[in-house]
């Protein structure tokens, strides 16, 4: 088997352990040492490290360099494509984060490619949707010290779609407006501005 990445040691315990105990998961299921998932119990480790990543991510160095500008008007980067692992299955949701925010003219504006990477940090963890929204924007709040901000999310829970209930295609939608976005008129062009 080939190394797994050197960050998949955690806590001082050794690797094999972690494979020992996919390798038990496993055998309820099915035999481990079967070809096709003879490798599998490593494989699954170095998934769940990329789809955990954001736990290694610092949401305020993410958002800490700033363009100075004087720009005052609403900010907005939509459709942001994202997967993350349910808490209570670890099964995947997957699917969009559109986000705004009104800039503070005295701290600037961030670069847009960092509000795509900020959905990524909170979504490359065992998560909840609602909590990620929060997160999302309580950071976009805090570290630019926006004068409001706007987050919706929707995405489709395999934990719906593929056991439990089974329905499939459903989408689940949640949103959050801090600060000036919680007035009318500025949530009202944010959600137009974000519709499909």
């Amino acid at each position: 088997m080939a190394p797994l990445p050197p960050d998949t040691q955690g806590g001082g315990i050794a690797v094999t352990v972690y494979l020992e105990a996919v390798q038990t998961i496993l055998s309820m299921i099915d035999n481990p040492q079967r070809e096709g998932l003879e490798e599998t119990p490593r494989r699954y480790l170095t998934a769940l490290q990329e789809l955990t990543a954001g736990n290694r991510m610092d949401p305020a160095e993410m958002l800490s360099k700033v363009f100075t500008d004087d720009y005052d008007e609403m900010i907005i980067v939509k459709d942001i494509p994202f997967t993350s692992l349910c808490e209570h299955h670890l099964l995947p949701f997957i699917g969009h984060a559109h986000l705004g925010y009104l800039p503070e003219p005295s701290v600037g504006v961030v670069g847009l490619s960092k509000l795509a990477r900020l959905v990524e940090c909170f979504a490359r963890r065992l998560q909840l949707q609602e909590r990620m929204t929060r997160q999302i924007a309580t950071s976009i709040e805090d570290h630019l010290k926006a004068r409001g901000v706007g987050v919706v999310v929707e995405a489709e829970h395999q934990c719906m779609a593929c056991r439990g209930v089974r329905k499939e295609g459903t989408k689940t939608i949640t949103s959050i407006m801090l600060g000036r976005l919680r007035d009318a008129n500025p949530r009202a062009e944010f959600l137009s501005l974000v519709k499909p």
